[in-house]
C-alpha cells in the first residue's frame, strides 16, 4: 500500500505532436512536410547532410521532458504514442527506450491517421485513471486542442494535470484547461532556438502527424526561460559521455527543477540528491569517487553552493548561473 501524500505521475506522450512541432518551430511552419522529413533516418545522414542537420538542430530531447515529469514525484509509468516505423521516429527508440518509455504503436488505418494518437491516449489515459486510484499526476506532452477534453476529465477526477507544449504550437485553451502549462523551450537543459518562430494564432494548435502543427503561443507566466549547460544529446554521445560532466549537468538540472517548483533559491540536500535519483536512478557518488553527497557538490562549486551552517544542508545554484 502506497503512503499517503506520495505523489504518483503518469506521462502520456503525442510523440508526432511534439517532434513536428519542434521542427516546425527551429525551421518554419509547413517544413516538416515540405522536407519530408517522416522518411529521413539517421543512416540517410551521408546522402542528405543539409537535412540532417535540420534534423538534428530540431532533435526533442526526451529526456529533459522526463525529468521535469518526475519532479512532480515518482513516475509510474510512461507512454509515447507514434508510428514508430517511420525512420524520423525510429532513430528515438534508443533514447526512450533507456528511459524506459513505453512505445505504443499506432498502426495508420488511412493515409492520415487523423487523431489517430489523440484518442488512443486518451482512451489509455482515462483507463488508467481508474485502474491506479492512487496516479496523483497526470502530464500531457502535447500542444493539440483536442486534448482538452482529457484535461478536463483528469481535473474532474482530481489529477493535477500539467502540459508540455512547443511555443507557437500550443493551445491557448489547452493552457487553460490544464493546471500548470510549460513549454518545451523552458525546461531545464534546453537551449532557445534562434530559428523562426511561427506567429500566434488564436486558433487550434495541431491534429497529428499529418495535420502540420497550427499555431498558438502560450507560455506560463511563472516559468522563466532559462539556459542551462546542457544540451540535446544524441544515443551516440551519450555512450561516449564523461560520467562526470554527465554528473554536473544532472545536479544542475535538479537544482533548476528544485527551485523553480518550490520557488526557493537554497533547497535541502537531500531533495536534490533525490530528484537526481528519479531523472538519473544510476547516480551515485560513491561510483564518482566521492565519499558523501556533500563532497560531490563541493567539488562542483561553478554550478553549486553549499551552505553547512546548520544540521539541515542547503544548496543552490550558484548565482552567476542564474542569470544564464
Amino acid at each position: 500500500m502506497n503512503d499517503a501524500g506520495v505523489t504518483r505521475v503518469a506521462v502520456y506522450i503525442d510523440f508526432d505532436n511534439i517532434v513536428i512541432s519542434r521542427y516546425e518551430q527551429v525551421h518554419g511552419r509547413g517544413q516538416f512536410q515540405r522536407d519530408k522529413v517522416r522518411g529521413f533516418s539517421g543512416a540517410d545522414k551521408p546522402a542528405d547532410p543539409d537535412l540532417a542537420d535540420k534534423v538534428r538542430r530540431a532533435t526533442v530531447d526526451i529526456g529533459a521532458v522526463i525529468d521535469f515529469a518526475s519532479s512532480f514525484g515518482t513516475l509510474v509509468l510512461t507512454r509515447a504514442y507514434a508510428d514508430w516505423s517511420a525512420p524520423v521516429n525510429a532513430d528515438y527508440r534508443g533514447q526512450l527506450v533507456s528511459r524506459a518509455v513505453d512505445l505504443v504503436q499506432l498502426f495508420p488505418a488511412a493515409a492520415y491517421a487523423k487523431n489517430g494518437a489523440d484518442i488512443r491516449l486518451a482512451v489509455d489515459a482515462v483507463e488508467d485513471m481508474f485502474r491506479l486510484p492512487d496516479l496523483t499526476h497526470v502530464v500531457i506532452v502535447a500542444g493539440d486542442s483536442d486534448y482538452i477534453p482529457l484535461a478536463q476529465r483528469c481535473r474532474r477526477l482530481g489529477r493535477y494535470v500539467v502540459g508540455v507544449g512547443v511555443a507557437g504550437s500550443t493551445s491557448r485553451a489547452l493552457a487553460a484547461a490544464c493546471d500548470e502549462l510549460v513549454t518545451y523551450d523552458a525546461l531545464p537543459g534546453i537551449e532557445p532556438i534562434d530559428g523562426p518562430q511561427p506567429p500566434d494564432d488564436p486558433a487550434a494548435a495541431p491534429e497529428t502527424a499529418a495535420e502540420e502543427p497550427a499555431a498558438t503561443s502560450t507560455t506560463r507566466g511563472s516559468r522563466r526561460a532559462r539556459r542551462p549547460a546542457a544540451t540535446v544529446i544524441d544515443e551516440a554521445d551519450a555512450d561516449a559521455e564523461d560520467p562526470q560532466e554527465a554528473a554536473t549537468r544532472l545536479l544542475e538540472r535538479a537544482l533548476r527543477l528544485g527551485q523553480e517548483k518550490d520557488d526557493a533559491d537554497w533547497l535541502h540536500s537531500s531533495a536534490v540528491k533525490n530528484q537526481m535519483r528519479r531523472m538519473d536512478p544510476s547516480f551515485s557518488e560513491r561510483a564518482l569517487g566521492y565519499r558523501s553527497f556533500s563532497d560531490f557538490v563541493k567539488s562542483r562549486a561553478a554550478v553549486a553552493e553549499l551552505d553547512e551552517t546548520n544540521p539541515a544542508r542547503l544548496i543552490r545554484l550558484n548565482q552567476a548561473r542564474t542569470q544564464r
